[in-house]
């Protein structure tokens, strides 16, 4: 198993998202990449910690790769947009990539290239890659957010139209249902 960390907004989006593909174990929502020991939700909210809303997927590469993990994530957020996913905004909800190892660096670094080549979201891509920091994992009540509150106003007009997006995009991806 392997463990790939990511930010891109609202980590209750990326968490619904990544834990439906294939190969993926486990999503945990949490921050990284502050200044702050254990921040709090409200801390990180606040913007003063320096803290991105993240999940950290452990994930089994013989089954799906780590490129495969960063072409979803590319696809699921505005990687061009700088401290902004949408109405959410503030240094917490950057486009961050943080990698464990030189060979996830490579990808990423190189991924962030080709998408700023090709010029594929229109500007320059601006996600940051860094070496992965400590990571915290959120409060309780973070975990599981969609599946435990699919109804709730912003699950249902955000989360849910990405999950869906996903499932639809990336199908070959996705793990059958459970039974």
């Amino acid at each position: 198993m392997e463990k790939a960390t990511l930010g891109g907004g609202c980590f209750w989006c990326l968490e619904a998202v990544f834990e439906q593909l294939i190969g993926v174990d486990r999503v945990v929502s949490g921050y990284a990449g502050g200044a702050v020991v254990n921040p709090s939700y409200e801390a990180v909210c606040s913007g003063t910690s320096g803290h991105a809303e993240v999940v950290e997927i452990l994930f089994d590469p013989a089954k799906i790769s780590y490129r495969q993990l960063l072409e979803v994530f590319f696809a699921i957020h505005d990687p061009s947009s700088r401290n902004r996913q949408g109405a959410d905004v503030g240094t917490q909800y950057r486009s961050a990539i943080f990698t464990h190892g030189e060979a996830q660096k490579a990808v990423a670094q190189a991924m962030v290239e080709e998408l700023t080549l090709s010029n594929a979201f229109g500007s320059p891509v601006v996600t940051e890659v860094q070496n992965a920091p400590v990571f915290y994992a959120a409060e309780s009540y973070h975990q599981g957010y969609f599946r435990n509150n699919p109804d709730q106003g912003y699950c249902a007009f955000v989360v849910a139209p990405k999950a869906l997006a996903t499932r639809r995009k990336f199908a070959s991806l996705i793990k059958p249902p459970a039974q």
